[in-house]
């Protein structure tokens, strides 16, 4: 390649950089050109200082070092030449910036240039301190701005209202000197004029309430403007695919939006207006569509009427039938965002929701899965779930888990049966069962135990389901699980709700010891597969012999759990013989408001042997039996694991126990001040214990919500010492107002005959914009006079 000369043109440099053929050789051209232009710079070259800084600015957007150029940008600032007070505004914009010291030294030039004769020097001064301005340079020049604000030039006033919009980001206290000015652009024909007003009015009201309370009084004449946009004719100046001036259009809405926020009567002076813009704007191209769109965002945000939001919902519903999955995505965002307020509006584009699990991009599949998981009801739950579980066949790996996770809670608040409930959960074990979490093999069993009915035709089901598949780990501990509890039925044959099959006691055993020695059982999977053979031994009468052996051989087990499984039913069988039949007898029903069950992973933080699941409500059990119970639990393996709490009901408890609280009282509760436990995400969580008695206290949680926003699915879990006995009662409610209009409440009755220490943890989990939210609390102190 050719040397290059010091004096070669910038367009020449540029070729012979392209040319380079390797990064070296690259590297080795901008040296030698940065050297020379060094050179010429301290030679003070006055003729090519201009094309110097040029050539540098290249380089420096190559990546390369160029700080060196930062005082030839000082100093052709304050040159009188155009030519080059426009090459040094552009360095300066490049290489300097508000931390560097040489910015302080252009601040007199800007100040100057502000007030030269020239329109476009003026514009080379707002410009480059609208870029680079410090806080420092934006209050020594905030008056010059303000001034050029009332100019008659209205090039000169579209740049100061963008650069005013600098300041005021820099130094909010100097909104005030712009609000008059900025009202008074307004009145502008010139559409760049008007753009850069209303982005300046949308900063200044975004950061000062009271200028936001002035601007309100403007929302008529911005009305007038969008009016004369969107009905004025063809003008190629500001048509952009059809549309007159999109981007000033979508700027005027959203600064509608924020006028309207919270006021009726802003919101009322545009309803008509954004009726008229909804009907009358085209959606085939994006200009149109961005402007719906705005218009969407401003319909469900101010105040206003049901049809207008039903209008909204609508156009977003077309939005779903676009081919662009830009789109797409976004109108299912928004439709995210108001499916708890609009249920009904959103649920009739259900279909088009359901045919976007369908979309190849992932991300338009996530929020179509996240919305029509919103969208389940007691009304739709069979027909979404078919296309819901269809999806969960062919999904990508990464929403498997949320999918399961989705299903499971729609199939538990919904189900219209339990046999359909406990087929849609075995549905999708044996699809994506090593996708569920870890809670679901407890809350299938309590599902399973409570369908007395089912037993038989459960049974028979998860037997081929064993047989077919035992990869997946969650489905298999399920079915030995329940070959262990209900062997019986299965050896009978007998099985009215679907064709039964005629298994041996033999094949049940194969079943199971397949289990144990597959190298795809999980440790648990083969304590699942060992307590259910063990129980099997009190259910069949011809192979007792084949069970003891299986057992006796884990009991040199090198896993310790199976060992010691192993030990203890060998000591069974032998030295407690005659106790084997009771131990190993059919597991009584599992009540969700029992202390053994477990319902969901709260706990799974929990390491304190001390801490248990709190319960709901008394029950009518005796304590004997409910210890009997967990130690049965324990047999099955579940003592690995630690009690967890359930979730309070979301319909009224039951007065089971009222008795009994009647009897704790009469005495006048001792008042206590409430406690913030929580603050997060706009919402915050209170406590406070009251209606005390000599054992008892009333605890009363109250969440309130300040975002603009709803919260919704808002649930409470909490975990005491296993001294203190707990009974929650139902929300008031799973849904949080946004700012402030009303509260949630949840109230606890906490019994401490010990009076100990209270020692509380609490999980709090809610929904808010289409995110779950979940966090943890540990509350270790109460006002005294509660406990003493």
């Amino acid at each position: 390649m050719a040397d290059m000369s010091p004096s070669v043109r910038l367009q020449e440099m540029i070729r012979v950089i392209r040319s380079a053929r390797t990064q070296g050789e690259e590297r080795g051209v901008i040296q030698r050109e940065c050297a020379a232009i060094r050179a010429q710079f301290r030679q003070g070259d006055n003729g090519s200082r201009s094309h110097n800084l040029a050539k540098l600015l290249y380089v420096h957007m190559l990546g390369y070092p160029a700080h060196f150029g930062q005082m030839e940008c000082v100093r052709l600032i304050a040159s009188p030449r155009y030519n080059e007070k426009r090459i040094g505004y552009l360095g300066a914009m490049m290489l300097l910036d508000e931390k560097q010291d040489a910015s302080l030294l252009i601040t007199n030039s800007i100040k100057n240039d502000l007030s030269h004769s020239s329109q476009y020097v003026q514009s080379l001064a707002l410009c480059t301190l609208a870029c680079m301005g410090s806080a420092e340079m934006c209050r020594d020049l905030a008056p010059e701005i303000e001034r050029l604000l009332r100019a008659s030039n209205s090039y000169i006033k579209k740049k100061a209202a963008l650069c005013a919009v600098h300041i005021v980001r820099k130094v909010p206290e100097l909104g005030e000197l712009f609000t008059p000015s900025a009202r008074s652009l307004l009145s502008e024909k010139n559409h760049g004029v008007l753009h850069g007003a209303v982005v300046l009015i949308t900063e200044l009201c975004e950061r000062n309430p009271d200028t936001l309370d002035q601007c309100r009084k403007a929302v008529p004449e911005l009305v007038q403007i969008m009016k004369g946009l969107v009905m004025s004719g063809y003008s190629p100046e500001h048509n952009v695919a059809g549309i007159s001036d999109p981007f000033l259009q979508v700027r005027i809405l959203r600064l509608l939006r924020i006028l309207g926020r919270n006021n009726d009567t802003a919101s009322d002076a545009m309803n008509d207006l954004l009726a008229q813009v909804a009907t009358n704007t085209d959606s085939s191209k994006t200009a149109g569509s961005a402007v719906l769109y705005e218009t969407v965002l401003t319909i469900m945000d101010i105040k206003s009427e049901s049809g207008l939001r039903v209008l909204a919902v609508n156009i977003l519903g077309r939005f779903l039938l676009n081919n662009d999955r830009n789109i797409r995505y976004v109108s299912m965002t928004s439709l995210q965002k108001i499916v708890q307020t609009d249920h009904n509006a959103v649920q009739r584009h259900r279909g088009t929701i359901v045919d976007c699990l369908k979309d190849q991009d992932a991300s338009v599949q996530r929020r179509a899965l996240e919305l029509s998981l919103a969208l389940v009801s007691a009304v739709n739950i069979r027909s979404l779930m078919k296309e819901l579980l269809l999806f969960l066949s062919s999904c990508p790996l990464e929403l498997r888990a949320h999918t399961t996770s989705g299903i499971f809670i729609a199939a538990d608040r919904y189900a219209p049966s339990q046999r359909w409930h406990i087929d849609t959960i075995l549905h999708v074990l044996t699809t994506a069962g090593g996708d569920v979490r870890d809670e679901t093999v407890p809350n299938l069993i309590q599902l399973i135990t409570t369908a007395a009915e089912l037993h038989s035709y459960t049974v028979h089901k998860l037997y081929r389901a064993l047989v077919t598949d035992i990869s997946q780990q969650s489905l298999v501990q399920v079915a030995c699980w329940c070959i262990g509890e209900y062997g019986d039925l299965l050896l009978k044959g007998e099985c009215e709700e679907t064709e039964p099959v005629q298994v041996t006691e033999d094949d049940v055993l194969d079943a199971l010891e397949t289990v144990l020695q597959s190298h795809m059982s999980s440790p648990a999977t083969r304590a699942f597969a060992l307590t259910a053979t063990m129980k099997l031994s009190t259910r069949i009468t011809n192979n007792v012999d084949r069970i003891r052996s299986i057992v006796s051989i884990y009991g040199s087990c090198i896993d310790v759990e199976l060992q010691q499984r192993a030990v203890e039913y060998n000591a069974l069988f032998k030295k407690y013989d005659h106790m084997r039949a009771a131990v190993l007898e059919r597991m009584p029903v599992i009540d969700k408001n029992s202390p053994g069950h477990s319902n969901g992973d709260f706990t799974a933080g929990f390491k304190e042997p001390e801490l248990v699941k709190v319960k709901q409500a008394e029950t009518d059990r005796p304590q004997e039996t409910t210890d009997q119970a967990c130690d049965l639990l324990g047999l099955l393996g579940d003592s690995a694991q630690p009690l967890q709490p359930t979730t309070a009901p979301s319909s009224a408890s039951t007065n089971i126990g009222g008795d009994l609280l009647d009897l704790l009282g009469g005495l006048d509760p001792i008042p206590a001040p409430t406690v913030t436990v929580y603050e997060k995400n706009d919402l915050s969580l209170k406590l406070q214990t009251d209606k005390k008695t000599d054992t008892g206290v009333t605890v009363t949680f109250t969440a309130f919500n300040s975002s603009d926003t709803d919260i919704s699915s808002f649930t409470l879990q909490v975990a005491v010492p296993k001294s203190v006995q707990l009974q929650m009662k139902a929300p008031s409610g799973d849904l949080i107002p946004a700012q402030g209009a009303g509260p949630v409440t949840q109230t606890v009755f906490l019994s401490n005959p010990n009076k100990v220490n209270l020692k509380m943890r609490v999980r709090v989990q809610y929904s808010k914009q289409g995110s779950v939210c979940q966090d943890m609390l540990q509350i270790d102190s109460f006002p005294a006079p509660a406990w003493q």
